[in-house]
Order: C-alpha cells, then sequence, then structure tokens
C-alpha cells in the first residue's frame, strides 16, 4: 500500500507519539502535537504506536493501492476526488483515490493514519519528524510513501460518536499545576495571571505557543537552567507566558509558573492565532483524575 504525494501542502510531516529518554543529549522529544487526535486516529483502524501524516494544509496525496485510512484533528476542508468528506472516521481507498486537505476551517492540525503505519526508518527509536535536529523532512511533491502490506484489510467504515469530537474554535481554559517556582510569583502577580485573558500569537509553533496579555513578573529574573516538562509555563523578561510543548528545548532558566495538563496542550495546539486562553490551577489529585479519564475514554 502507497501513497504518492501530489502537493506537499504547508507543513506535512510523518510523527508518532516521540523520542523519550534522551532529553540529557538535548534532543527534544517531538511527535504528534495532539495526541487526542492521534489516538482516536489509531482507535479507528484498530491498532496502536503506528506513525501517521500529521497535516496542516494543502497536502495532497493519490492512492497507489487500495488502503484503510482514518482522518482526525483539525477540519482543514478534507476531501476524497474532490467531494467534501466528514472526518474522525475512516475510510477505505481505491487506487487512483486522491485525498485533499484545501483549507483551515477549524483547527491547525489534521492526522492521516494507515492501516499498518508508513514505511519510515526509526531514528533514536522514534519516527517522528523533527526539521530542526535535521530528521526526516516536510513531505513534498513526487514522495513515494509506502505503508506495511496487509494480508487482508476490512472495508468496514467506523466513526467516533460526536460526543468525543472536540470543539477546536472555543476558547480553551488551560488547566495548571502550579510548581515549586511558584514562590518566585508574589500572590498579586498569580491574580493577575489567573484572571486574565492571553491571546495566541504568530510567535507559536511546534516547540511551544507564546500568549499575549497582562504581562506578569517574577521576583527572581533567571534561574539555573533545567529540565523542561512538557507544557511548562515559562515566563521571559517581557512577562509574556510561553506554554512549551512537543519540540520545547531540553533545558531553560526562565521561571516557571506552573505546568499545563498535557490534554489541554494537545487542545491548544489547535488553536488559531488569535484565539483567547485562559489559567485554571488544580490540584495533583485533580490532574491525576483528569488524565486517568481521558485516557480510559480513548
Amino acid at each position: 500500500m502507497s501513497f504518492k504525494v501530489k502537493n506537499g501542502g504547508i507543513f506535512s510531516t510523518i510523527q508518532d507519539q516521540g523520542r523519550y529518554g534522551l532529553m540529557h543529549q538535548g534532543r527534544t522529544p517531538s511527535g504528534v502535537m495532539d495526541e487526542y487526535a492521534y489516538l482516536w486516529g489509531q482507535k479507528l483502524l484498530n491498532q496502536k504506536n503506528r506513525n501517521v501524516i500529521e497535516v496542516m494544509v494543502g497536502l495532497k496525496l493519490e492512492a497507489l493501492e487500495s488502503m484503510s485510512i482514518a482522518v482526525t484533528g483539525a477540519d482543514l476542508s478534507f476531501k476524497i476526488n474532490g467531494i467534501s468528506l466528514p472526518i474522525w472516521q475512516s475510510y477505505y481507498l481505491k487506487q487512483g483515490d486522491i485525498i485533499s486537505f484545501e483549507k483551515q476551517i477549524a483547527g491547525q492540525r489534521a492526522y492521516v493514519a494507515v492501516k499498518g503505519g508508513f514505511r519510515v526508518a526509526k531514528v533514536y527509536g522514534s519516527c517522528s519528524t523533527t526539521i530542526k535536529e535535521k530528521i526526516g523532512a516536510k513531505l513534498k511533491y513526487g514522495d513515494i510513501l509506502q505503508s506495511k502490506k496487509l494480508p487482508k484489510e476490512s472495508s468496514a467504515i467506523w466513526r467516533v460518536k460526536k460526543r468525543y469530537i472536540p470543539n477546536y474554535s472555543k476558547n480553551l481554559t488551560l488547566r495548571i499545576l502550579l510548581g515549586y517556582q511558584e514562590r518566585y510569583f508574589c500572590d498579586e502577580v498569580k491574580e493577575t495571571f489567573f484572571s486574565s485573558e492571553y491571546e495566541v500569537t504568530l510567535q507559536s509553533d511546534r516547540m511551544g505557543f507564546k500568549l499575549k496579555g497582562e504581562p506578569i513578573a517574577p521576583t527572581k529574573g533567571g534561574i539555573i537552567s533545567e529540565g523542561i516538562a512538557f507544557g511548562s509555563v515559562q515566563v521571559p523578561a517581557d512577562g509574556q507566558p510561553i506554554v512549551l510543548l512537543k519540540e520545547r528545548q531540553t533545558i531553560g532558566g526562565y521561571p516557571k509558573i506552573g505546568t499545563v495538563l498535557p490534554v489541554d496542550c494537545f487542545a491548544l495546539s489547535q488553536l488559531f492565532i488569535g484565539s483567547k486562553v485562559h489559567f485554571e490551577p488544580i490540584s495533583i489529585e485533580e490532574g491525576e483524575s483528569i488524565i486517568h479519564n481521558f485516557y480510559f475514554n480513548i
């Protein structure tokens, strides 16, 4: 089974859940930005831990053989042979079918999963593309994406129930666990932080989302550089928070007020520039319950 890339789009890459255990070597984990959409795509095809294409917009692929796919994530005007079709479901493609993602409607990143995954060599234990580390590359015209040969594929169609499909167009509440560096932010500053609305700026990418709003100033301007967790909210000198995501730097020396729950980071990665967010503090016990329920419901 294979695809031919007819148009690589803006930023289409092969991703999986990332590479781990290498941050001490300076290697970012990378991986799919929206694991929620990724995991549903895997479930629709009754598989786990297979790589996918992360699509922003503009991707066009030709099926060179019949195959089963699943499409989840952002609404990027998905079409098969020029006909608009719903996503968050599986499809059975025939040889010669063309799939395309033509414009952003809701969300930023869609995911194309194929039964068996794509044949891509693992680098440091992962198939994830990380351009800044020169691992993999963006998809381009003429690329051939081969997937694993399977003895028999079902043409059955599976769909995600509507109640599990997220709304990427609404403003977002980011639930945050305060960390030990909370002490670098006085009560007045924390009150400002939690009562303010922040806007997603153009300086937002796979590394992190920089927000714009009421600045907050820590009592300590810098710290000894240390490892950075997924979802850390770093506060640089300008006082504008940055939520660090999948391709974050491995160490940093700016104070961090806390860490956003991973499930909210997945949703954040789908927001358009100009979208609004606000922060809400939660306890560790609440965070554990939310994460448990998140994975239990997929």
